[in-house]
């Protein structure tokens, strides 16, 4: 897969280097259940609200799920430092059309490199990996509250295909 880097600009002192790749090996492994775990409260909802640990319980159970599964795990690094992931089923048809699809089951970034372009270049390189395997579409979930991550999406041509309601009883 083609790394992306960033591009220096006159004037200014270089950047540092952002790069994404396969995921290869279990220090891999370890940085995205960690940061995964970590990061895992922000997909939820004050609508639903849940204790961390279940959240992370539950980040576990998931990531056990795509690893019983076809998938590719891409890993974000600047600087030579791991900031970033992205988890990539590629054999899971959408539930109701049945058409092939990427699908994006979780993506998280560093807190401290959000918005510098991070999830932007893990969600790219998820593109252009589900296109060479010619699948026609991807998609995504994301909580309703996650207005930053909504944005990156949204900047990025998704849009909404369905939603999903929830009522406190």
């Amino acid at each position: 897969m083609p790394r992306r880097r960033a591009a220096r600009r006159p004037g200014f002192a270089p950047r540092v280097t952002l790069d994404v790749r396969v995921a290869d090996g279990e220090g891999d492994d370890a940085f995205v259940k960690h940061l995964g775990r970590r990061c895992a409260m922000s997909s939820v909802a004050s609508l639903r609200p849940a204790g961390e640990s279940d959240v992370r319980a539950a980040f576990d159970r998931l990531y056990d799920i795509v690893g019983d599964q076809s998938h590719v795990t891409l890993i974000a690094e600047r600087g030579g430092e791991r900031v970033g992931f992205l988890l990539l089923l590629d054999r899971l048809p959408d539930e109701v059309t049945l058409r092939p699809q990427a699908f994006v089951a979780y993506m998280a970034v560093e807190p401290r490199v959000r918005g510098s372009g991070v999830g932007t270049a893990l969600l790219a390189a998820a593109e252009n990996e589900a296109r060479r395997r010619l699948l026609p579409y991807m998609a995504l979930m994301v909580t309703e509250e996650n207005e930053a991550a909504r944005r990156l999406y949204e900047r990025a041509g998704y849009r909404t295909e369905r939603r999903l309601l929830c009522k406190t009883l």
